[in-house]
């Protein structure tokens, strides 16, 4: 499977469908692994964060920086993984985790006011001032029980998020 010119086995698929927690049918791995060789130009098994600019979806995502650090030297089980937090059949807890990870861009298990506003800084660009931002994201933040100081861990964004009826799905075409 590191090599991208080599085709894909049974035990592959079985082995990326665990890996994934079955968010994808062995017929959605097999078009998976088709996008993922179109994105690994040098058929080298990685993709790297400037492959992925080739999706137009991924390249004017107001969060791509973010993301970058999340997709850089991928590998296929690796991208099928990063991929599954956006299935139907990915639980929320997963989905939830995909989005701490998001936040937490220093990885250090915490998200802070600073990490916070700097997401809502990358979503909304130049449409609300600076001051606007911090003073709906203090409500948000006072509505859900916490304060400007606090530092959120994933539990606390799973209470956060836990009953929202969180959407983030994406379609993958089946040949």
């Amino acid at each position: 499977m590191g090599n991208t010119s080599s085709m894909l086995t049974q035990y592959d698929i079985e082995e990326v469908e665990e890996h994934c927690n079955n968010t994808f049918s062995q017929q959605e791995i097999v078009s998976l692994y088709q996008r993922f060789c179109q994105l690994d130009r040098n058929s080298g098994g990685f993709i790297s964060a400037d492959e992925f600019l080739s999706v137009p979806e991924f390249a004017v995502n107001p969060l791509s920086q973010r993301l970058f650090r999340m997709v850089d030297g991928l590998n296929f089980k690796e991208f099928v993984a990063f991929l599954s937090a956006f299935s139907s059949r990915a639980t929320l807890q997963h989905k939830v985790e995909f989005i701490f990870k998001v936040y937490d861009f220093d990885g250090n298990g915490k998200v802070a006011f600073s990490d916070l506003l700097d997401v809502l800084r990358d979503l909304t660009g130049q449409f609300i001032s600076e001051q606007q931002r911090e003073l709906v994201l203090t409500h948000v933040l006072e509505e859900a029980g916490y304060k400007k100081d606090s530092l959120l861990v994933l539990s606390d964004f799973m209470k956060i998020l836990g009953n929202t009826g969180l959407k983030m799905e994406v379609e993958v075409p089946v040949d």
